[in-house]
């Protein structure tokens, strides 16, 4: 058997399902090419059919990411197969459609109201009809965990001759338990004889609702399965997906486990990717994540100290610098200049034209007027909260507020509104206004609604942290807003002063559900 263990990367269409994770198509871009950089086999870029923004995606994706192939997700549905060929068009070769259909029996008598002998048709006449349109078709059995295994061994073997060359096996919910979900990959790897004989490849796609995700994905790839879609983070719907960066290190880090089995991924680039993600879709990472997590590779018990001074592989099972890890650290200063804060957001990810360079580093001067050093975390919490993708949005111009004990909690913004007028010239205007809250937060927020007539906006989380250690560190805010046509979206701000980074964050999650909609902020 094959040892090639395809990584299939869904941050961009799983990923995204996570409520308040909207990605624009700028952010999306930025994450394909980190992607790409890391090595990944398959971006799965979105599901073409369901928006106009998930189609632009996709097909942005296809023609300005080379050499990775493109995934573009489809029901087995006529009209939504044509729009994922004609997103992934610009791949080539490169370009796979992914069909999907349910088969458990919950889902055929309740979701859908059809006989297996109907899913088997329909199943069939999607892998066909894609395979008309592209060569490398991907067939996935939605909630194949809870299907009657002989049902799926009938399915497989049915869209394996339809033209499929890979079938994916979803723990859709879930639900499935390692030994279980092995048992299962291992019964089809025997019994479908296209998987015997490499005509095809098993691929899994599992959720973590039960926290099980990794696990089963491993337990999968031991028991025959040579594809594993997961994300960065392990972003995803409801509890997430299965994280990336887990499964990668702990098939190389558990290498005589799991008998020479390995992908090309590029390990160097896998907290450059995470960091990258979180600021693309708002979701911060916790703290004790694994490999990812600020506290990864933190050791605090005297203990662990002692043994660490002695010799590191005593407390560490990898080396953090090969995750990415331990790379230089740049402090910079207020009289560092725009050449150097540039460069430090190229080697941090950022793709910046030079007039948000130059925000950027407005910004930056007026941290670094009230700091000593202005760290890598800081920059990244600077650049991800002042820029929003997109030609009309709201911008800070200046803010004060009010609050004491026994006053009124006030605020007075001067918001700008940047944006292009028909001709194509570029127009900026000013508004001032103020009001009272419950405290100098609330205050400062129901004054931006105000002047961007937003009333629909609701908060619903509101979380603080510093970016960097000291008293001086730069606080970035994240707030997740809810508005009247059910979307959730978040924004983040950062600033030396809190009431400051809350205000940034919340126009930014105003500008997110700006450009969502394909509004006119103008009008």
């Amino acid at each position: 058997m094959n040892n090639k263990l395809v990584i299939f990367d869904t941050t961009l269409r799983d990923g995204e399902q996570s409520p308040g994770a909207s990605m624009t198509l700028r952010q999306k871009l930025e994450v394909a090419q980190q992607l790409a950089r890391l090595k990944v086999d398959v971006i799965e870029g979105g599901f073409p059919v369901i928006s106009q923004g998930d189609f632009d995606a996709v097909h942005a994706i296809a023609s300005e990411v080379t050499g990775i192939s493109v995934a573009g997700l489809a029901r087995c549905v006529a009209k939504d197969i044509d729009a994922a060929a004609a997103a992934v068009k610009p791949a080539g070769a490169r370009g796979r459609i992914h069909v999907f259909l349910a088969t458990s029996k919950i889902h055929r008598e309740f979701k859908l109201g059809k006989a297996t002998d109907e899913i088997l048709r329909l199943a069939v006449e999607g892998v066909k009809h894609a395979k008309s349109l592209v060569d490398d078709v991907e067939f996935s059995p939605e909630d194949a965990s809870r299907t009657e295994p002989e049902f799926l061994i009938d399915v497989c073997n049915a869209v394996i001759e339809a033209g499929a060359r890979t079938v994916n096996i979803p723990d859709t919910v879930g639900y499935t338990i390692p030994e279980e979900f092995s048992t299962l990959i291992a019964r089809l790897a025997r019994e479908v004889e296209a998987f015997r004989t490499g005509k095809a490849i098993i691929s899994v796609h599992c959720h973590n609702d039960l926290g099980l995700a990794v696990a089963n994905s491993l337990a999968a790839i031991r028991a025959g399965a040579r594809q594993v879609e997961c994300t960065i983070n392990g972003l995803g719907e409801r509890a997430g997906n299965a994280a990336l960066e887990e499964l990668v290190m702990a098939i190389r880090t558990r290498s005589d486990f799991f008998a020479g089995i390995d992908c090309g991924i590029e390990a160097k680039e896998i907290v450059r990717s995470s960091k990258i993600v979180s600021r693309a879709s708002g979701f911060a990472v916790q703290k004790n994540k694994a490999i990812v997590g600020g506290n990864a590779f933190a050791h605090a018990s005297g203990i662990h100290q002692d043994g660490m001074l002695k010799n590191r592989n005593t407390y560490e099972i990898m080396q953090p610098e090969y995750v990415g890890w331990g790379e230089t650290d740049l402090s910079l200063t207020k009289h560092s200049g725009r050449a150097a804060v540039s460069a430090r957001l190229k080697a941090l990810g950022f793709r910046l034209s030079d007039n948000e360079v130059t925000a950027v580093f407005n910004h930056f001067k007026e941290i670094g007027d009230k700091k000593k050093y202005v760290y890598d975390e800081d920059l990244i919490a600077l650049a991800g909260g002042l820029l929003t993708a997109g030609v009309c949005t709201w911008e800070l111009e200046n803010i004060q507020y009010m609050s004491g004990r026994n006053s009124i909690p006030t605020a007075t913004i001067i918001l700008k509104k940047n944006g292009i007028i028909p001709k194509g010239e570029p127009q900026v205007t000013e508004f001032l206004d103020a009001d009272t809250g419950d405290g100098p937060v609330d205050a400062v927020f129901q004054t931006i609604k105000r002047i961007t007539d937003r009333q629909d906006a609701k908060l619903t989380e509101f979380t603080i942290r510093a970016t960097s250690g000291g008293e001086d560190a730069v606080g970035e805010v994240t707030v997740r807003l809810s508005f009247c046509d059910g979307k959730e979206v978040l924004g983040r701000g950062a600033s030396s002063d809190i009431i400051e980074a809350s205000a940034r964050a919340f126009i930014s999650a105003i500008n997110r559900q700006i450009l969502i909609e394909g509004a006119d902020p103008l009008v």
